[in-house]
Parts: structure tokens; C-alpha cells; sequence
């Protein structure tokens, strides 16, 4: 009877230090990661009240409804909000044909301008929501290759999402 109760108890133990083991491992499913079309990106300008702002750097789209002094409706920033920046944050530029996604020609100053105020501007402040379709399709819509999603920056998605 002792050593019936003895297996018991060993299995019993066994399997909560298996379980525990278990939760340590597992991590729970994020809800998917949005993924905006240029046209749904241009929603978000800050041109409606009540309504978040966004603007996208790389591809990756954060929510900037925080510094809605900046991004708001005229605001000093607000041509950089509702589409992909890139160029413009790199250029320091609001030159309306610098508001797009293309580093094409870019220096390597400008460049890593560019990284230096993603990382410490845009990842550090605000929410990221999503990335642009561009950054994970290629033009003819066949996945990008080159997209790895364990390098791409953490989310922090909102309920809405």
C-alpha cells in the first residue's frame, strides 16, 4: 500500500514539475499582426478627431496619437502621418516628394540618420500597430522573402487589433 501510494505520489510530482516545466516554455499566442494597404494608412492623418494617428518608418507602422501636438491637424509634422515616411525621416525632410518609402539614392549619413531616429524615436515612444503591406508583399503581391519575422521589432498591439 506504501508503495502504491509512494508511484502515486512520484507521478503526481513528476507531472507538476512537467507541467510547470510546460508553462516556463510556452508562451501565449499575440493576436496577428495588422497588415496596412497604402489607401488604409491614409486614414489615419489626423485629419478626424477621436481617431488614432499613425505613421509608418521601414515599414513598420506606429501609432504617434501621443504626440498629436506634433502629428495632429496642423501640425508642424502632420505631412509625415497617414504613409510610409522613410525617405523623410532619413532626409529630414517634409519635402512632399520625400514622403514615400524608397531609400533609393539615399547617403550612408542619411541612412543611418535614419536608423538612429527609428530606433530611438519612433521604437522607443510609441506603439508599434502593424506594417505596411509593402514590407511584406513584393509589388505583385507573392510574399517577400527577405521578411523575417523574428527580426522584425516587438509589437505591442492594441485590443482593437
Amino acid at each position: 500500500m506504501a508503495t502504491t501510494r509512494t508511484c502515486v505520489l512520484l507521478f503526481v510530482l513528476s507531472a507538476t514539475l512537467a507541467e510547470e516545466d510546460v508553462k516556463l516554455k510556452y508562451k501565449a499566442p499575440t493576436k496577428p499582426v495588422r497588415l496596412f494597404t497604402e489607401e488604409e494608412l491614409r486614414r489615419y492623418d489626423g485629419s478626424q478627431e477621436g481617431q488614432p494617428i499613425y505613421m509608418a518608418v521601414k515599414g513598420v507602422v506606429f501609432d504617434v496619437t501621443k504626440g498629436k501636438e506634433f502629428y495632429g491637424k496642423d501640425a508642424p509634422y502632420n505631412a509625415l502621418v497617414g504613409k510610409d515616411s522613410t525617405r523623410a525621416v532619413a532626409k529630414m525632410s517634409l519635402d512632399p516628394a520625400d514622403l514615400t518609402s524608397d531609400t533609393t539614392g539615399l547617403t550612408e549619413e542619411q541612412l543611418k540618420s535614419l536608423d538612429s531616429v527609428f530606433e530611438g524615436t519612433y521604437k522607443s515612444k510609441y506603439p508599434i500597430v502593424g506594417y505596411t503591406a509593402s514590407r511584406i508583399l513584393n509589388e505583385d503581391g507573392s510574399p517577400n522573402k527577405d521578411f523575417r519575422p523574428e527580426d522584425q521589432p516587438h509589437f505591442r498591439i492594441k485590443d482593437e487589433f
